[in-house]
């Protein structure tokens, strides 16, 4: 508890003046880049922090082409349809793993953890989805990542480290398992119900894997396909490759990326109080 010196206080700013600078410098770039002109382009030969002739050509012609468009919106369902189901079979099994006297809680448990631990493989998974079913269709991108065994764990412990006074209030006032859960459980779970959710929400968001392996149909191909078909591997948009789009190349591949980018950042400020107290849970007891 002793008090930092001037030094330590110096050394800590430029450090953390550091890794600001390293963070925000691509940002800036991948953002003045999507804005960029051709003529801006040529002359920084690289990403653009600050375009001289702005302009929203690339936005237009991602918008405009309906490629991106249409993987927004499937990527937006998906995210908001996952996190949901995610967390309403979440919340259930963590529920009953926590209470004593659960049959089968503890096989069901440790079959949880055994995913933590080793994973099928590729093709057995596209086996089990096309035998399922579920080949080219949205509900794939879903099923395999539905309950996360991590997320499991962390809101199993929090449901056991409430106190045990407040379920036996519960049940002396005649509430069964689910009113418990909704009155009592869910209430004070806020924070690590946040954190939880932004963990989903961001694994539906940036998954590409899934949509890789088990969407054959092109038209129903989330936001990350396309950011990865276009971006990384060079390919073009529709309307870039009908020659309708007249901004850059650089300026488009970076429109997406900031396209795929934001949501997620414009939902985090809001979730970000309860981040902190989320990702403690457990941490301390008493």
């Amino acid at each position: 508890m002793e008090k930092p010196t001037r030094l330590g206080l110096g050394a800590k700013g430029l450090v953390l003046t550091l890794v600001v600078a390293a963070v925000v410098y691509p940002l800036l770039g991948v953002i003045g880049t999507s804005f960029a002109s051709q003529s801006d382009i040529i002359e920084s030969t690289g990403l653009v922090l600050w375009p001289t002739h702005p302009s929203l050509e690339a936005y237009r012609t991602i918008f405009t082409g309906g490629v991106v468009t249409r993987a927004l919106l499937v990527s937006i369902g998906v995210t908001v349809f996952g996190t949901l189901a995610s967390l309403l079979v979440t919340i259930g099994m963590a529920y009953g793993l926590s209470r004593r006297g659960v049959v089968g809680s503890r096989f069901i448990l440790m079959t949880a953890l055994f995913t933590m631990l080793f994973n099928p493989g590729v093709i057995p998974n596209f086996l089990l989805i096309n035998e399922l079913g579920l080949y080219n269709t949205f509900a794939a991108l879903v099923m395999p990542t539905l309950v996360s065994a991590f997320n499991l764990v962390v809101l199993r412990s929090f449901f056991m480290n409430l106190p045990d006074d407040l379920y036996d209030a519960a049940k002396v006032d005649g509430a069964g398992d689910f009113r418990t859960l909704v009155r009592i459980a869910l209430p004070l779970s806020k924070a690590v119900i946040a954190v939880i959710s932004l963990f989903y929400a961001v694994t539906y968001w940036n998954a590409f894997f899934n949509a890789m392996l088990y969407l054959g149909d092109n038209d129903k191909w989330p936001l990350p396909m396309v950011l990865r078909t276009f971006v990384l591997q060079g390919q073009s948009l529709d309307s870039a490759s009908a020659g309708e789009a007249v901004a850059p190349v650089q300026s488009v591949q970076m429109a997406v990326l900031v396209v795929a980018v934001v949501p997620i950042l414009c939902v985090y400020p809001f979730l970000q109080r309860y981040f902190t107290k989320g990702v403690l849970t457990g941490a301390v007891k008493g």
